[in-house]
């Protein structure tokens, strides 16, 4: 070797050590003393583990998951689970050509699925993967649009129908696809859709009837199978075939489970469509929801697209076009892991919780229990009337210090003067856990009734800080 070469390369060695022994320790390198770019893209790299352990810690400042009761959303799954789910993150669910199995796969949970909500034998059912239920809600109301569209007269304006105690989402599609929303207010004391108020507004160009099945609001569950029979006997009195969607994004892995009889899904003759959340009670990480349409004569071809330029032909029927495969398989994994009774121990198990929860709340004699998670493991309580000087808003505000994310807030119209707090009990909030939550609520009471008697803080002087 040269000298020159052998010059330059002991500079290229000198380089590589200092570099290793300025970054051997990741806090001490400069990048933790520096202010980090928030607003546009740095003009130098940072090493890996720089980069990692800046993110990382930021995002501590985010709640604790394990302890957010405000969520449906699943938390926690099986190491095996989550092996799945890296395995597979960057495979794009949509490249069917390229990813055969995850399609063989997604279709099997589509069958899986339909068969848990009972749809009759006879009927050709089908699906789709999606996000989530917002996705699959646009889906399913957008079906029947079209297929309103082939039965309506020339100049007729669509209609849509459910209670004020929806999903956001429900809203957002009549505005962003120009139907008219005839939305029923709730009342106070009853906080579900009533089925007099439906019968009022329904005409030929109602699209669709929506009823949920464990409203957000309060996890209630509107009257399904009541609206079913109003909607069949106006098809023999009327001749208006209007389909009822039932928005099952957090009673649909719940109920089959725990009350197998209740009449709920395809079992019912007008429900035409079901949208659920895997990510909720199906147990399986953000974001996966599906959609299933009882018969395939109910979904209008139209809005299938088949596109080649993957490599073969596809058809798709999402709003959303990329997104990875993972939790798709990861969902699969859950049929498989489970079964049917394993998602009936979880979802008892979680019931009996939230329902020991309630049982405290309410003997505590500081609140009217709005739901003690009798059908969905959902807790909703509102403070005594008689209770004055503080709010489920402080008391949302001071567990918060705990650690515990409880959300506080105002029912829909017409039922907004009221206000409370929701636990939603998930698989990993176990008995033990229900207990400490329900010491501190009770701690968090006292504290506020209490607060006009604390002694005032003790002066520094009189009490030095601890070196």
């Amino acid at each position: 070797m040269m000298l020159s070469e052998q010059n330059h390369l002991n500079e290229l060695l000198d380089q590589v050590k200092e570099f290793e022994k300025e970054h051997s320790v990741t806090y001490s390198s400069r990048h933790f003393k520096d202010p980090i770019s928030k607003f546009k893209l740095p003009e130098k790299s940072m090493p890996a583990n720089a980069a990692y352990q800046l993110v990382h810690d930021e995002l501590n400042m985010d709640g604790n998951p394990s302890l957010n009761l405000a969520s449906f959303v699943t938390t926690w799954m099986e190491p095996e689970a989550q092996q799945l789910i890296s395995e597979n993150l960057h495979k794009n669910f949509i490249d069917h050509d390229e990813y055969p199995q995850t399609e063989i796969i997604h279709r099997r949970c589509i069958n899986m699925i339909a068969n848990l909500f009972n749809s009759p034998k006879e009927c050709n059912s089908i699906g789709a993967a999606t996000i989530g239920s917002s996705e699959a809600i646009m889906l399913g109301l957008l079906a029947h649009k079209w297929m309103w569209k082939k039965r309506s007269q020339k100049g007729a304006v669509p209609n849509l129908i459910f209670g004020s105690e929806v999903h956001v989402c429900w809203e957002k599609f009549a505005r962003y696809f120009d139907v008219e929303m005839r939305m029923i207010p709730i009342e106070k004391g009853s906080y579900t859709v009533k089925v007099e108020k439906i019968e009022k507004l329904v005409d030929e160009n109602t699209i669709c009837v929506g009823a949920i099945l464990g409203t957000t609001y309060s996890g209630h569950s509107d009257p399904i199978k009541e609206i079913n029979d109003l909607l069949v006997q106006i098809k023999k009195e009327k001749g208006w075939d209007i389909p009822l969607h039932i928005d099952a994004a957090s009673g649909g892995f719940v109920m089959p489970f725990t009350h197998p009889k209740f009449e709920w899904d395809f079992r019912l003759e007008q429900v035409k469509s079901i949208n659920v959340s895997g990510h909720k009670y199906g147990l399986v990480y953000p974001g996966i929801g599906w959609i299933l349409w009882r018969d395939k004569k109910d979904f209008p071809e139209e809005l299938i697209f088949k596109v080649n330029y993957l490599g073969g032909w596809m058809p798709t029927y999402t709003l959303n076009f990329s997104c990875n495969g993972a939790f798709v398989i990861a969902q699969y994994y859950n049929f498989l892991r489970l079964g049917h009774k394993g998602y009936a121990h979880i979802m008892n198990n979680c019931i009996a919780n939230a329902s020991a929860l309630g049982l405290k709340l309410a003997n505590s004699g500081k609140f009217d229990i709005i739901n003690n998670g009798q059908m969905l493991p959902i807790v909703t309580a509102k403070l005594k009337d008689e209770i004055k000087g503080y709010s489920v808003y402080d008391l949302s505000s001071k567990l918060r210090e705990r650690g515990w994310i409880v959300p506080a807030y105002t029912m829909p119209p017409n039922a907004e003067s009221m206000t409370i707090l929701r636990f939603v009990i998930r698989e990993n909030i176990s008995l033990d856990m229900v207990e400490i939550l329900f010491q501190d609520i009770i701690k968090a009471c006292t504290f506020f009734e209490n607060k006009d008697s604390l002694p005032d803080r003790i002066s520094k002087k009189n009490h030095p800080p601890i070196c």
